[in-house]
């Protein structure tokens, strides 16, 4: 009998970050993890019920918010409703250089490790150190996705300040690019993994600009199938919510001032904890945005109700306002 597995749509290729984060809240024994080509085809797989569950990144500890997912969340051809944020993880970022060894170079090929930050100064932001053993004269092309090589300019500034850098999809994609690449010109900022899969030489590593580089990512369901919801149906305790989280969407009456002040005395009135607000354009009007707040708390079976309570209050001083998600925090629960 064939057994029958729930789906899970990542960004792919496979040994993407995005997988290596899926697979710390799903078990392939369990789960049949599907890789997409991008962000928006996760999204549409989820809100199409072709999947049941979908991971993407979300935001970087050194870069900051990956644009294209914050872009799929604002909706604003209400074509992705459907997709709700259940879950969230974290996975610790260490990128290497992939590529092909210039066997014709005189100079040593050992790959080098970026040090440790000194726990004296406690200066995680450090470049590598100069060293002789490693020769890139032969790269002109650097692959990987807009985050990476973001999160790698330190060393690319450094040691590549001539190559071309190329965005593409993913990391994994990236390295998938460089395989190919009979030449032997081009490198990926990608991982470790990625260099096993494609078969692809490690020329250096942990090449990220600080030492705590992390992503998160976001788990969606779809929000017509609550029982796709690990925890929707349980009551926690009171002094489990604040382990929470929900996000929320809006915009605002441009025409009225202190707006935004509104909603931050809104959530302040009921005690709930603002942990990041990010904005894009709403495309209604220029200078116009789309606010995305994340709030410390639960959407529904909360005991005290204090983002229910809050939500009608935000909807008396914000426009097209949107519950986006509610999760458990896994911020304390690394792998």
């Amino acid at each position: 009998m064939t057994k029958s597995y729930i789906t899970v749509a990542y960004l792919g290729p496979p040994s993407s970050y995005t997988h290596q984060a899926a697979l710390l809240r799903f078990n392939p024994d369990e789960y049949l993890l599907k890789p997409q080509t991008s962000i928006a085809d996760v999204f549409k797989a989820v809100q199409l019920g072709i999947v049941d569950y979908g991971v993407v990144p979300f935001e970087n500890s050194t870069h900051g918010s990956v644009i294209p997912t914050l872009e799929l969340l604002a909706d604003r051809e209400h074509q992705l409703y459907r997709n709700f944020v259940c879950d969230e993880a974290y996975l610790d970022i260490h990128h290497c250089l992939l590529g092909h060894r210039n066997h014709s170079s005189s100079v040593s090929q050992t790959s080098v490790t970026v040090p440790a930050a000194d726990p004296q100064t406690n200066d995680h932001h450090i470049l590598p150190p100069v060293t002789p053993s490693l020769d890139f004269q032969h790269i002109r092309h650097v692959y990987s996705h807009p985050q990476a090589l973001g999160q790698c300019d330190d060393f690319l500034s450094k040691y590549l300040k001539g190559s071309q850098r190329h965005e593409v999809s993913s990391t994994s994609k990236a390295a998938e690019i460089v395989a190919q690449d009979e030449e032997g010109t081009s490198a990926a900022i990608s991982s470790e993994v990625a260099a096993k899969t494609q078969g692809l030489d490690i020329l250096a590593r942990s090449v990220e600009d600080r030492d705590d580089n992390t992503t998160r990512f976001l788990v969606l369901r779809n929000r017509t199938d609550r029982s796709r919801d690990h925890e929707a149906s349980s009551v926690v305790a009171e002094n489990e919510v604040r382990y929470w989280k929900t996000l929320v969407s809006f915009t605002l009456d441009q025409r009225s001032s202190g707006t935004l002040v509104d909603v931050l005395k809104v959530l302040e009135r009921w005690h709930l904890t603002c942990t990041s607000i990010n904005s894009r354009p709403s495309w209604n009007a220029p200078w116009h945005y789309v606010h995305f707040v994340e709030l410390g708390g639960r959407m529904e079976q909360d005991p005290e109700k204090l983002v229910d309570r809050a939500r009608l209050d935000l909807a008396k001083v914000t426009q097209d306002w949107r519950c986006l998600g509610s999760w458990r925090s896994r911020a304390n629960i690394r792998r």
